[in-house]
């Protein structure tokens, strides 16, 4: 992942309100690309993007100042990494490919405009990473008293039906795809070792974090979720799926209501830290149930299996509490 902005010492340093909209989107809409599903990209009132089986999934998210991020900590960059990485997830949870995103950004008018080229840059940069072939047809700019980014994601089940959290069955194999905990240790480090006496995030303190621990900064700030492997579970014959968001057990427990089924963790498919790897929140891994003896496609694990005890979180047998993110009340057990 390569941000062109860190090291450009030559930008442009004129803020949104100095230039308005029109000049801001011409600086904007040149770096990002439409993608390969777009009859009509940016420019109209709206984009005309191909649906080949007549359907789509869509799905929305928002990332704002302060509870979602802090600028301190993220460069815009990894702000529109993030963005792209969390919108895709979701299409890629339905079984679907991802083809199209509408951004809209609100900013202060004192915004530097390189803050919003940056996030263009790192939308494009992780839509060819994460979803080669998809790009970002439209969206909107907006003035707001905090930096909001809000992201719409829209991708195509290639006729294929949906997978929904709803059809796990006893008996199936519980598995995951991905990293777990480490955007929770990346965050716990950020809160711990990057905030000035005061409190308050401190950009250097967070660089020189960036350097001793890379990976565990990356996977909070700049997540690369396995979003490919949405696909390759529906064709394996996925029962049920969804992206883990805020913690591996609060999100397991929502397929485990919708589908009427328990699910039980092995403690030791989880690696050493078992109680971060279900509570930690942001990963952005896949959750799936597979029919028993399906070979699990790259890079599913088994973690566990699905049981008939409805509505039940179990690990080695045991109930647990479905720990993890709520974003009105903190992550439920987050130290620092």
């Amino acid at each position: 992942m390569h941000d062109p902005q860190r090291a450009d010492a030559a930008a442009d340093h004129r803020t949104i309100g100095e230039l308005g909209e029109d000049a801001v989107l011409a600086r904007i809409l040149p770096r990002l690309r439409a993608g390969d599903a777009a009859l009509l990209g940016a420019g109209d009132d709206a984009a005309v993007v191909a649906a080949v089986d007549g359907r789509f999934v869509v799905t929305t998210d928002l990332m704002v100042h302060g509870p979602d991020f802090r600028l301190a900590w993220s460069s815009p960059f990894e702000l529109g990494w993030k963005a792209a990485a969390t919108n895709l997830t979701d299409v890629a949870a339905m079984g679907a490919r991802p083809t199209a995103l509408v951004v809209a950004i609100a900013a202060p008018p004192s915004t530097d405009a390189s803050v919003l080229e940056g996030i263009a840059n790192g939308l494009r940069e992780g839509l060819a990473a994460l979803a080669p072939g998809a790009g970002v047809v439209g969206g909107d700019l907006s003035a707001s008293p905090v930096l909001t980014i809000a992201v719409t994601a829209f991708g195509d089940l290639e006729g294929r039906a949906p997978v929904t959290r709803s059809g796990a069955r006893p008996g199936d194999v519980l598995a995951h795809a991905g990293v777990r905990g480490d955007a929770a240790r990346g965050l716990a480090l950020l809160f711990g070792e990057a905030r000035d006496a005061a409190g308050e995030p401190d950009a250097a303190l967070a660089e020189a974090l960036r350097a001793r621990h890379p990976l565990l900064i990356a996977a909070q700030l700049a997540p690369e979720p396995p979003v490919a492997a949405g696909v390759a579970a529906a064709v394996a014959g996925a029962t049920a799926m969804l992206d883990v968001s805020d913690g591996l057990a609060r999100d397991a427990r929502r397929i485990a209501l919708a589908s009427g089924v328990g699910l039980d963790f092995s403690s030791a498919a989880l690696g050493p830290d078992v109680r971060l790897a279900l509570a930690g929140a942001e990963d952005h891994g896949l959750l799936a149930t597979f029919p028993p003896g399906t070979t699990l496609p790259a890079p599913f694990e088994r973690i566990g299996s699905v049981t008939d005890a409805a509505g039940a979180l179990l690990l080695d047998g045991d109930p647990i509490g479905a720990d993890g993110w709520d974003p009105y009340s903190g992550w439920d057990g987050r130290t620092g």
